[in-house]
């Protein structure tokens, strides 16, 4: 009898395993994250995706799409990693930035580490060819723009982004004389960086004067084990605990959101961790 028990246990599991990985590469949700501001006049909806992949649910990722549409954004952020480093085919990445954009809906993308380094093995140029498909991309840039009637100061930057004492250690030359001017506005200020790392943990969330950070590259952790969280996040290691979700300044008056993304890279699957977007509301306080 115990055999037996032991047995079902052991099936269940294996069936159990085989469903999460089928649903972390194939279902979709939504999280949904309410911000308030005092600055805020006229209140819009954001929804931020990041770290595609290459991934691709349903013909041309039309439920993705969908998806998206459904939460009925007026701005679309895309916070890097859209495709492969080491696949030269950017076709997946250009038709979502299409579909995205032939709704009407404003698109802006930032670069991750996959459009850098297939940038530098390919000699592609990922700016001419997201714009291409509709997109406006930023790196090491930013505009003044109004989203729903509410002016905002938008920006994109592929860096670490350390505070301005770290200078001599910066990653990209320029990132903080960037990242002084970026802040220097009265403007809410929403900024994409793909490496979420020295926001969460080094303390550029206090550091620098940006009202919203908008992250991805950590993609939950990958695998996501149940009663404790995400396994391996790149920059931070093993059971950092720190993968994914909202973080904010001391002063809780800047916030950081981290999505676990939508695919995975390498031979390692997604595991209990559903592909995400992620819809912010920035609402009057």
């Amino acid at each position: 009898m115990k055999k037996k028990v032991v047995i079902l246990v052991f099936i269940a599991l294996c069936l159990l395993s085989c469903f999460s990985l089928y649903a972390s590469k194939h279902f979709l949700m939504c999280s949904h994250y309410t911000i308030e501001d005092e600055r805020i006049e006229h209140p819009f909806r954001i929804v931020q995706l990041s770290d595609l992949h290459n991934s691709v649910f349903e013909t041309n990722n039309e439920r993705l799409v969908n998806k998206v549409l459904e939460q009925e954004p007026d701005i679309i952020l895309i916070t890097g990693d859209l495709m492969n480093e080491n696949e030269e085919d950017l076709s997946i990445a250009i038709s979502l930035i299409k579909d995205l954009s032939s709704s009407g809906i404003p698109v802006y993308v930032s670069y991750g580490n996959h459009e850098a380094n297939h940038e530098n093995r390919y000699g592609t140029d990922i700016t001419e060819l997201y714009e291409g498909a509709g997109a406006r991309v930023l790196d090491f840039a930013y505009q003044e723009i109004e989203v729903k009637g509410q002016p905002i100061r938008l920006g994109g930057i592929y860096a670490y982004c350390l505070g301005e004492k770290y200078k001599s250690h910066a990653t990209k030359e320029g990132e903080v004389d960037f990242l002084k001017d970026f802040q220097d506005t009265s403007l809410y200020t929403i900024l994409m960086c793909h490496l979420p790392v020295t926001w969460i943990i080094n303390n550029s969330l206090n550091e620098w004067d940006c009202d919203l950070v908008l992250c991805g590259h950590a993609h939950g952790g990958q695998i996501r084990i149940p009663f404790v969280g995400g396994l391996y996040a790149p920059d931070q290691g093993y059971f950092c605990g720190k993968e994914e979700g909202l973080y904010y300044s001391s002063d809780h008056k800047k916030t950081m959101v981290l999505t676990r993304g939508l695919g995975n890279t390498e031979n390692i699957p997604r595991f209990n961790n559903i592909p995400e977007i992620v819809v912010i509301d920035i609402n009057c306080k």
